[in-house]
């Protein structure tokens, strides 16, 4: 509320607003300012020490895909193999390949550009075909391991994660038929474009254009190297010592040495932040360099794309910030004794806690986790599949998405629409991923 009437009445910019909200959360909490200002100061360095690389190299693959005139040429090739009538289609099975190994915010910023110029080639409204893509990443990230809170969350309640990854598929296809199609209907005739100073509208002749190879590789770069990483977690378990495993199933020492090396090496190119790096890297030499354009030239290209997220980063820097004092405060243990000794469905009850500390604190990730310490002892207690109990708790952490999430801002941001807009469509769409999360949980119960 404090929120909606500084912005809304005040008219701050979402980054003051949720600097004061925080500091005011604080203060009706009986935080010191001291204390405040610390957790703040935390929240602002945890945040952008966790996604700021992202960010960054993310703008940059964008702005190499938009000037080089590779989203182009990925877009022609589609719509010729899918035609206009099924772009959507198109945008959902892209989104969800690209979305599987990657964080929400790396793969939306890769992927961004292609929205953007597939509006523009296309003519069709950018809402028709951006609340696809977001509902897509959002199921990938919220259902499905390899995703950090999936994975995490099925170590806690002991599930398989083939399993989870098995059931977690079961409510892909309508939660993408409902909250990216149908939703999408909508809102196709608001009339929003692309910020400026992120996306510059260019028509290319085309001999200008990269080729279809290059121009697939330079953007699905990150996906192949965190796939790589996926593949190592799944076989040999996450934070592994490669070397022991190694050395316990292969008798020379020397290719031992070199099979436990390359798997480090793999498993370092699969972090988010050096797979956006290498594909940057790519970016440069394929939709750069092998373009016939100057090294100097590709680097204030680049420089334009960093200066271009400026307030972007600090807006979510600022969210974080709120979501800390909010978590420092005493609201999440707040939440933890409402629901200590509440007699109900397993799945039910999980969903519901991590719905509303997601609505509290804002970070699904953090909600998910949260949320699964706290029902780890009843999944023990009643028997209920631990692997739909990962389902329900992941989709539960969608749930009413509002100012301290992340994605509510970037969704704003990039798609350039109101505080007002952004509720009636962000927020509706994480809630209908988050309802037929739950209900395939339900369904599936019946026969697990």
């Amino acid at each position: 509320m404090i929120l909606l009437v500084l912005m809304l009445k005040f008219r701050f910019d979402a980054f003051f607003a949720l600097l004061i909200t925080s500091f005011i959360v604080g203060i009706l909490n009986s935080m010191g300012m001291l204390q405040i200002l610390s957790s703040v100061l935390k929240g602002i360095g945890d945040t952008m020490g966790s996604i700021i690389l992202i960010l960054v190299f993310g703008a940059m693959l964008g702005k190499l895909i938009e000037e080089s005139g590779a989203a182009h040429t990925i877009t022609n090739r589609l719509t010729q193999i899918f035609g206009i009538k099924k772009i959507q289609y198109t945008i959902l099975v892209v989104g969800f390949l690209v979305g599987l190994p990657m964080m929400y915010n790396a793969s939306f910023l890769v992927l961004i550009p292609l929205i953007y110029t597939f509006s523009k080639t296309t003519k069709l409204p950018l809402m028709y075909l951006g609340i696809p893509l977001s509902a897509t990443l959002s199921i990938a990230h919220a259902y499905l391991p390899p995703h950090p809170a999936p994975t995490y969350v099925s170590f806690v309640y002991g599930a398989d994660i083939n399993q989870v990854l098995l059931f977690g598929l079961v409510p892909v296809i309508p939660a993408c038929l409902i909250a990216g199609i149908l939703l999408s209907k909508f809102f196709r005739k608001i009339d929003v474009q692309p910020p400026a100073e992120l996306f510059e509208g260019k028509e290319f002749k085309k001999e200008e254009l990269p080729g279809f190879g290059r121009s697939v590789l330079a953007t699905l770069t990150p996906v192949i190297l965190m796939l790589f990483g996926a593949t190592i977690d799944l076989v040999f378990g996450k934070d592994a010592d490669y070397n022991k495993l190694v050395a316990e199933s292969v008798s020379n020492e020397t290719l031992a040495l070199v099979f436990s090396s390359l798997l480090e090496l793999f498993k370092f190119l699969s972090d988010a932040n050096v797979a956006l790096l290498m594909a940057v890297f790519a970016g440069i030499y394929f939709l750069g360099i092998k373009q016939g354009r100057k090294m100097d030239e590709v680097m204030k290209s680049l420089g334009k794309a960093t200066s271009s997220i400026a307030m972007i980063v600090l807006i979510i820097a600022a969210g974080g910030a709120f979501k800390q004092v909010l978590t420092d405060s005493g609201v999440a243990n707040y939440i933890e004794e409402l629901t200590t000794g509440v007699e109900f469905n397993p799945l039910i009850l999980a969903w519901c806690v991590a719905a509303v500390i997601r609505l509290a604190i804002g970070s699904a990730t953090v909600a998910t986790m949260t949320a699964a310490g706290i029902m780890l002892p009843i999944v023990g207690s009643t028997g209920v599949s631990p692997e739909l109990m990962v389902l329900a708790t992941g989709s539960g952490s969608l749930m009413f998405s509002h100012f301290n999430d992340i994605g509510f801002w970037m969704f704003k941001e990039y798609y350039n629409v109101s505080i007002k807009q952004t509720f009636a469509i962000w927020t509706v769409m994480e809630s209908l991923v988050a309802i037929v999360g739950l209900l395939a949980a339900l369904l599936l119960s019946l026969f697990i």
